[in-house]
Order: structure tokens, then C-alpha cells, then sequence
């Protein structure tokens, strides 16, 4: 399964769909939704995301499990270093490896000042370089201390993810450098919303991966898409977003849209998010699409 996923990203077409648990105690809604568009036939995998801005959700580990016996296709669980000591993220990929939850994308997390639980405090030992390098351990048999495992853990395939946009590109390259020396298989990047843009990432990560040796030349990069529906979605990334640029030609358009009818904004949107869509397709085919849990915009997108 995870071999497949790891082929299809490093000699083919890849693509992958993210979904976010919600808070509540099943994945009942989520997988419906899939299955009512499909959408497990048209990606080759999934990932789940790990509580994102700090709010409480279903646990990333058990969702990743639950869509994997579902729909039988590979998924990339999120684990943050912002819930979690070292401890806890060995005991949490233990327990992963013995279920088969083997894909594993490496965060540092949103701040914790951010929940909706009062008072969080977060954990945040290291950054997710950290993560990365408890991974290795476990891949070469011993915990992160050094100690050996008298039985081997499964294979664990990680991730990572690295901003798209930056005033200087040359930080973006030593990020991402590291990640891949440390084992990152996939980088996947903040969205996207401009092919020059892309094409400038793309150009620093080919930098980032020349002086690393052997299996880590086979690190990829896998372009975040976002798409955008609403202008007060555009204005949000752009504002509110680090390491994302959101071009001036899409809100000018969108604005437009949005003073006819929010159909015309909807219509507006989808046409610049797939069109951007088939352009990275078609220029470098490694695609993370993340939609919100808009499972109806996807669908879309890919279709």
C-alpha cells in the first residue's frame, strides 16, 4: 500500500486529498461524503489532519486507521510536536506502526494560545526536524535513545511541509534541505496559487537536494493546492497567512465576481483554482488538494 504511494510520487502522477476530523466522536460523516463523490477512486491516497489550529478533534492516528480499513488506500497521518513530549510520540507511532498507520507527515504545530480548550498549554519539546529523526530511529530499529526494539517496528514512510512563499527563497531552501536529510520522502508545500511561484519553489528545492546522498534523492515535492471560492477567502490567506502569496489577479477578479452574485464569485473561483490545477499538473504532477472537508469542491477540481 505505502510502497505503491511512495512509487506512484517519485516516477508518476501523484495526488493525494487532505480531510480534517471533526469534533465529534466518528468518521461516519467524512467517509459518506467521500463515497457519495467517489473521491476514493480518483486520489491515490489521503491524509488527516492533527487538530488543526489547536481546536479539538478526533484523533488524526484513529482517522487515518479508520479511512485506510474503508477505503484501502494509503494515509498520511499528521502528528504535531505541539500535543506531545517524546514519550508520548514513540508511544503514538508504536502503536501506529502495529495498525498500519505508516505514512506519518511531521508538524510543529499551531500555537496552543490558539485552542478552543482554556488554558492549553503546549508541549513543544522541539520542531518537527525532531519527529523526522525519531522516525530514523525507529526505521533502523531502536527507540530515539538508542535503545533496539527486540521486535523491528514496520517501516515508517515520513513527511513534512515547508511554506510556499518567502522574501527569501534561500530559507525555504535550507528548511527543506534539513527535512530531507533527515528522511523527508515528500515535502508538501502551503498552497499555491501562482505557476511562477511554483516553478520558483520547485527550483529551490532542486537546490536544497543536491548535496544530499543516496535514497534521499528521491525526496519530492508535492504542491499544496487550495482552492479559492470566496473573496473573503483570498483576502484572509493573503493577509492572515504566512508563507502563502495569494496573486493580486486572483482577488481583482474575485472582488468583480463577488459585486454581480455570489454565483459569479463561486463560478470566478473554481475556474482560477483549476486552471491553476491543470497547470501544475501538467508541469510537475505531485498534488496535495486540500478543500476544507469540501469534498463537492474536490470533486470538482479533479473532475
Amino acid at each position: 500500500m505505502f510502497e505503491t504511494l511512495l512509487q506512484k510520487l517519485q516516477e508518476d502522477d501523484y495526488l493525494t486529498l487532505e480531510t480534517t476530523p471533526q469534533h465529534e466522536p466518528t468518521m461516519h460523516n467524512i467517509i459518506e461524503r467521500i463515497k457519495k463523490f467517489k473521491l476514493q477512486n480518483k486520489v491515490d491516497g489521503f491524509s488527516c489532519t492533527d487538530n488543526p489550529l489547536a481546536k479539538l478533534r478526533y484523533n488524526a492516528l484513529f482517522a487515518s486507521l479508520k479511512l485506510q480499513q474503508e477505503f484501502k488506500k494509503p494515509v498520511i497521518a499528521t502528528m504535531t510536536m505541539r500535543d506531545r513530549n517524546k514519550i508520548a510520540l514513540q508511544s503514538d507511532l508504536l502503536g501506529a506502526s502495529d495498525f498500519n498507520v505508516r505514512a506519518i507527515l511531521a508538524l510543529t504545530g499551531d500555537p496552543a494560545k490558539m485552542s478552543d480548550q482554556p488554558n492549553t498549554k503546549g508541549v513543544f519539546e522541539a520542531n518537527s526536524i525532531m519527529l523526522l529523526k525519531i522516525i530514523k530511529s525507529f526505521n533502523y530499529g531502536m527507540d530515539y535513545s538508542g535503545h533496539p526494539f527486540k521486535i523491528e517496528p514496520k517501516q515508517i514512510f515520513p513527511f513534512s511541509v515547508v511554506n510556499s512563499y518567502a522574501k527569501s527563497f534561500t530559507s525555504l531552501e535550507k528548511k527543506m534541505h534539513n527535512k530531507i536529510q533527515n528522511g523527508s520522502l515528500g515535502i508538501i508545500s502551503q498552497p499555491v496559487f501562482d505557476i511562477k511561484n511554483a516553478e520558483k519553489l520547485l527550483e529551490s528545492f532542486d537546490r536544497a537536494k543536491e548535496d544530499v546522498e543516496g535514497d534521499k534523492k528521491k525526496a519530492q515535492l508535492i504542491f499544496g493546492l487550495f482552492p479559492i471560492t470566496k473573496l473573503r477567502t483570498a483576502l484572509f490567506l493573503s493577509a492572515q497567512v504566512p508563507g502563502i502569496h495569494v496573486p493580486q489577479m486572483w482577488i481583482d477578479k474575485l472582488e468583480s465576481a463577488h459585486k454581480i452574485s455570489e454565483e459569479e464569485e463561486y463560478k470566478v473561483g473554481m475556474q482560477l483554482s483549476q486552471d491553476i490545477y491543470k497547470e501544475i499538473r501538467k508541469f510537475h504532477p505531485k498534488v496535495h488538494l486540500m478543500t476544507a472537508n469540501r469534498f463537492d469542491v474536490a470533486n470538482e477540481i479533479i473532475s
